[in-house]
């Protein structure tokens, strides 16, 4: 239910202005690398607005995708002990179980 609400007023609208820049921005816009030789036509790369937009945003994401799983790593360790000490002390109490088991006449 989350995800369709989510979906309906964040990635339609979202959509929405992507097309909405895409229809508006077709010009051709050069992109250049170098700032001190801003002619300089082996770092420069000329797309239409849009598209350099859509590049940045995607860029972004990435970017934030990477920083949070790094950022998360403790957190994921965390968890991988916590499941792993679990297991020991499930193991524990099947072979402290059995025992009990057999010793009781």
């Amino acid at each position: 239910m989350l995800q369709k609400i989510l979906i309906v007023f964040v990635a339609v609208p979202l959509a929405l202005i992507l097309i909405a820049l895409a229809v508006a921005n077709r010009a051709m816009t050069p992109l250049t690398v170098d700032p001190f030789n801003p002619g300089n036509p082996h770092l420069t790369i000329e797309l239409p607005l849009f598209v350099h937009l859509i590049l940045a945003l995607i860029l972004g994401m990435i970017i934030g995708s990477v920083a949070t799983w790094f950022r998360q790593g403790r957190y994921r360790r965390l968890a991988r002990e916590r499941t792993q000490e679990a297991e020991q002390l499930k193991r524990e109490r099947e072979t402290h179980t059995g025992e009990l088991i057999r010793t009781e006449p």
